[in-house]
């Protein structure tokens, strides 16, 4: 069980300030960490795997400050984004190299290990300079699993990979959640992030600004409207029902679709709409959240 704590962190390059003032923490599981470009996310990366120091604050690992502290490198595995590797290796040369560095009993089993986790043993003969951008991807995260750390730490690891590759790597990240193992991801891709990490980091502009499921996210944004498709047996009615009362801030009535409902107060929604049905003996087909998707979410945190 490994805990990386971000506490008030800024990182600034001359006058850009790349982070402002983050607090965040990364427990067991799975997290995804979301913002747009520039947005601060690979500065955090690169500040919580001992690669860059922070400005102010500090970045520790179960409490020992990261920076310039070597030992954590044992609990540490990083897939940087930016490809770091020598084109003149094989992957097994590689992947070798680095269980060396980190001083192994059995560099050669823990590299074989690690190749056979990435399903890359068909290429590890191969130099690296011939591989696509996919087989890179993998290889570097053979590299980072061969000292089998309690902490991953992956920027953009799905960059350039193919479907069958992505799905595969997603079911070894699950597998490393599972176990009890500290991961950390960024991605641009919000569907890979909806399906892998049930907690989520956001940072906009270097500034945190949300934490937690992104559903729970949803529901505390009491200033944005929930949107809901509601189908009953009889719309209409339903729909003279609800605008009527003062959770709802309109009701839109679609022939095909059934209504679109804008919530303004969750809690008072949710309870009204089953008592309207119930006592104007409506039914109700389908009541379905149309804007709690991680892209919906993410959309409002980013336009704030």
């Amino acid at each position: 069980m490994a805990v990386i704590t971000i506490d008030k962190v800024s990182r600034w390059f001359g006058n850009v300030v790349a982070v402002n003032d983050v607090t965040m923490t990364i427990g067991p599981g799975i997290t995804g960490l979301l913002g747009p470009n520039g947005a601060g996310k690979s500065t955090l990366i690169h500040m919580m795997s001992g690669f860059l120091a922070p400005s102010s604050g500090a970045v520790t690992l179960d409490g020992a400050p990261i920076w310039r502290n070597q030992q954590v490198y044992r609990q540490i595995g990083l897939v940087p984004e930016k490809e770091s590797m020598y084109d003149y290796l094989t992957g097994w040369e590689f992947v070798l190299a680095n269980a060396e560095l980190h001083g192994l009993a059995d560099p050669g089993a823990a590299a074989e290990r690690a190749l056979a986790l990435v399903e890359m043993e068909y290429a590890q003969e191969r130099q690296t300079g011939t591989y696509s951008k996919g087989m890179k991807q993998r290889v570097k995260m053979a590299s980072a699993l061969v000292h089998d750390p309690a902490v991953l730490l992956l920027d953009e690891p799905f960059n350039g990979m193919d479907p069958r590759q992505r799905l595969q790597l997603m079911d070894l990240l699950r597998r490393f959640g599972a176990d009890g193992r500290t991961v950390l991801f960024s991605s641009h891709i919000l569907e890979e992030v909806e399906q892998l990490a049930r907690h989520i980091e956001v940072v906009v502009a270097g500034r945190h600004a949300a934490s937690g499921d992104f559903r729970e996210i949803r529901r505390l944004m009491t200033d944005r409207p929930h949107r809901y498709l509601v189908h009953s047996s009889d719309d209409r009615q339903l729909a003279a029902a609800l605008i009527a009362d003062g959770s709802t801030a309109g009701v839109e009535f679609d022939a095909g679709e059934g209504l679109r409902i804008q919530a303004v107060d969750f809690q008072g929604f949710t309870t009204l709409l089953p008592k309207v049905a119930r006592e104007a003996g409506i039914r109700l087909y389908t009541v379905s959240p149309a804007d709690e998707s991680l892209e919906s979410v993410f959309s409002y945190l980013v336009s704030s």
